[in-house]
């Protein structure tokens, strides 16, 4: 399987990237949580249990499960060059405002022969006391002094295994992102050397590149259907972005898809992504929290008269109503987190009862902690396959924010 084929939320899944938790984990601190956006602390050993679990659920299941962190080793195993080139990107993406340390940390970083290390190293952040020393006068300035060697040069990157929202799979091809906060912004570095370099991934066409002034994420785009694509207007994807991704893909002639569905969620920390309050769970059922229900703006883009241009239309139907026109079917049902008891819902929710991962129709990895949702599922036919994510859950995703999917049937 070569290439994306990616034109539904709900068929087989065949392949998939994920990135094992590691040691980026074991560098976020209680000052640096809001920063590099956790609530909170994970356990790094559990999380790497909780993750291989989750390996191993879609392995059992038929899916082929491929590595972030060995994929981007095999682009720099390439050639010298490949790897020169991104480490001066790395470098130059990595906030280091002393300009003296520039060439330290690429020394640094180049003397790591082994390819996967040295992924794994970028991903994990450099502290201070790392370095070389050389000669100790090399250091004598007030910042070295003041703040000492605990201090971190190049912050880690701890929401790297949430894979779904540096890029995403858009039937054939693949949008890469520009993210919403700058700590996540260099993450979009390994999709763009993935989507350049890999043999296996560079065939895709490019429907959004990260370096586009508008913020969008994975997490906001679903594949309805291999004509119509759902994206979310939330807090980490602007409408800007939607209309330049849609022109895109509508002026591409070999692209299948000719309808985008806007909706705009609440705008919070809580419903970061559409993903984490909607997804299709089977060809006629989807998972919604109840808290987006009510009034809800949905617009339906489609191409417009001339290149470059789009045509917009507000829909003002239900949302089952539109997304039974979408996919061609009588009616739709949404079956509500928590059951539609909006403490158990909210409760829930925060640990994402409504970002499930469809692997096949029907069947769906979720996180076991939330047994109220869970229970409903099963009692509307679902086959759910359970988790655990005590310490994955932490970081404020689910089984739908921790896999791209490569390639579905």
């Amino acid at each position: 399987m070569t290439g994306i084929h990616v034109t539904s939320e709900i068929n087989p899944l065949r392949k998939v990237l994920l990135h094992r938790p590691g040691r980026e984990l074991l560098n976020l601190t209680p000052n640096t949580l809001e920063e590099l956006l956790f609530d909170d602390i994970p356990y790094l050993k559990v999380a790497q249990e909780e993750h291989d679990a989750f390996s191993r659920v879609l392995r059992d299941n038929g899916v082929e499960v491929v590595y972030l962190e060995d994929y981007m080793a095999q682009v720099l195993e390439q050639g010298r060059e490949i790897r020169e080139l991104f480490l001066r990107q790395f470098i130059a993406e990595a906030g280091i405002r002393a300009s003296k340390y520039h060439k330290i940390i690429y020394d640094f970083l180049n003397s790591i022969e082994d390819s996967k290390e040295l992924v794994l190293k970028t991903m994990e952040g450099i502290y201070l006391n790392e370095l070389p020393h050389g000669d100790s006068r090399s250091r004598q300035s007030l910042v070295d002094l003041v703040r000492g060697d605990a201090r971190i040069v190049v912050n880690p990157m701890p929401n790297l295994y949430f894979t779904r929202d540096p890029f995403e799979s858009i039937g054939t091809g693949v949008g890469i992102n520009r993210m919403y906060s700058v700590t996540r912004c260099r993450e979009t570095l390994y999709a763009d050397f993935l989507f350049r370099y890999h043999p296996e991934l560079k065939s895709a066409d490019h429907y959004y590149d990260r370096w586009r002034p508008f913020h969008i994420e994975g997490g906001d785009v679903l594949n309805l259907s291999e004509t119509t694509l759902a994206v979310g207007i939330s807090q980490r994807t602007e409408p800007d972005a939607i209309e330049r991704l849609a022109k895109n893909i509508f002026d591409d002639a070999q692209a299948s898809i000719d309808t985008i569905l806007a909706i705009h969620i609440p705008e919070s920390r809580a419903f970061m992504h559409l993903d984490t309050v909607f997804t299709q769970i089977d060809l006629d059922k989807f998972m919604i929290h109840p808290g987006i229900l009510g009034p809800l703006e949905v617009y339906r883009l489609t191409a417009g008269d001339g290149p470059d241009r789009i045509a917009i239309e507000e829909r003002r139907e239900t949302l089952e109503e539109i997304l039974a026109e979408a996919l061609e079917l009588e009616s739709v049902t949404l079956i509500k987190c928590g059951g539609g008891d909006m403490i158990t819902a909210e409760r829930e929710q925060w640990n994402d009862g409504s970002n499930t991962l469809c692997i096949a129709p029907g069947t769906i990895v979720v996180y076991e902690r939330n047994d109220v949702t869970n229970a409903i599922l099963r009692d509307n036919g679902l086959n759910v396959l359970e988790i655990p994510s005590s310490e994955l859950s932490r970081g404020r995703g689910g089984p739908r924010c921790m896999s791209m999917p490569l390639w579905r049937d």
